[in-house]
């Protein structure tokens, strides 16, 4: 389906050019000699991009621009001004009315089509959705800010060693900066009134952990522990911000990413609320293969304490180990010492799905 772009301008043979260009360019133009024109073509064409002129007759560039802001079906359509003055305070004006570009008359065809391209690119990223784990954070900032943007800001830092149940952070704590795990395995938990702990999430090898409370710029919810031997690289906070700072988009997406944080977490404690044991229990052990299988293993296995897997089930201890035996038995896993070896996962998922 091709991307359709209004072009408002009030020149003819600008506007006959600049249409011919663009469907050259394999898109689908609609024009309007215009502002009251061109609100009215919006309206009708819902377009993916405007075009639009500073200067013409009956309703300016500013004009419609202020219109479609301030119209729930226009608003957020990139809008790129066309226009022959180049003084500072009239682009000044206008990316503060909220224009995504400028395109300065005379323009060649290559500085329109990129500046297209570049404004529809960015329109596309911001409907992606992403997983709403670490994974998806960093496939964000690739996109947004280059080939592993914040992987970039881990090199060439000191390394800290933890042993395995050692705490990084605690809940309560004012956040100094974000976390990187260069090896090892990490959780995150919450604690109730009652001192029982819940695991909220599971971290690996190339995961970043500890963003949210420095986004929402609040304390952390939760405390993150290793559950076996961890190294992690400590990233300032302000290079952090810096970084989201370059990329507007990047933060917008990290917000909706928090938003759906929550949501999944939601959906865990209806889990624990509603499942059976049997099915919490299986689910966990899913979660535990889907974040640390290495894939050049032809089974999964993990060493993990009773009272870790618990906490992630949502269960007492007691009960988990009963529901282990239960599995061993019906030969799903097969446990020797402290690590469990999934054998069939699919009937393990059918608990659940």
């Amino acid at each position: 389906m091709k991307d359709r772009i209004l072009l408002i301008e009030d020149n003819q043979d600008i506007r006959e050019n600049t249409a011919e260009i663009l469907e050259l360019a394999n898109y689908e133009v609609f024009t309007a000699e215009n502002g009251k024109a061109g609100i009215e073509s919006a309206l009708q064409n819902n377009p993916d991009i405007i075009i639009c002129d500073v200067m013409m007759p009956v309703l300016d560039g500013y004009g419609v621009l202020h219109l479609i802001s301030k119209n729930e079906k226009l608003s957020g359509i990139p809008f790129i001004f066309l226009t022959a003055k180049s003084e500072r305070s009239d682009f000044r004006k206008g990316m503060e009315m909220g224009a995504d570009d400028y395109i300065t008359k005379p323009f060649t065809d290559i500085e329109l089509l990129n500046a297209v391209e570049q404004r529809l690119k960015k329109v596309a990223l911001l409907k992606k959705n992403y997983p709403a784990d670490a994974d998806g954070m960093q496939e964000m900032l690739n996109e947004f800010g280059g080939k592993n943007a914040l992987h970039a800001i881990t090199e060439n830092r000191q390394e800290n060693h933890f042993k395995k149940k050692q705490v990084i952070y605690m809940a309560g704590n004012h956040p100094q900066k974000l976390f990187y795990v260069k090896s090892g395995k990490i959780k995150t938990y919450v604690t109730n009134e009652d001192g029982k702990d819940f695991t909220i999430g599971l971290y690996s090898e190339g995961d970043f952990l500890g963003y949210n409370a420095l986004l929402e710029g609040s304390l952390y919810k939760e405390t993150a522990e290793t559950l076996d031997e961890s190294v992690i690289v400590d990233i300032p906070i302000t290079e952090f911000k810096n970084l989201l700072l370059v990329n507007k988009e990047a933060t917008e997406k990290f917000i909706k990413l928090l938003a759906k944080n929550v949501s999944d977490k939601e959906q865990q404690l209806l889990s624990i609320a509603y499942n059976s044991l049997r099915k919490r229990v299986a689910t966990a052990l899913v979660t535990l293969m889907d974040k640390y299988h290495d894939k050049k293993e032809e089974k999964f296995s993990i060493q993990i304490s009773r009272e870790d897997l618990a906490n992630i089930a949502g269960t007492a201890t007691e009960s988990l180990i009963r529901t282990l035996g239960d599995f061993k038995s019906e030969k799903l896993i097969e446990i020797n010492g402290g690590k469990i070896t999934v054998l069939n996962r699919r009937k393990l998922e059918d608990m659940f799905n």
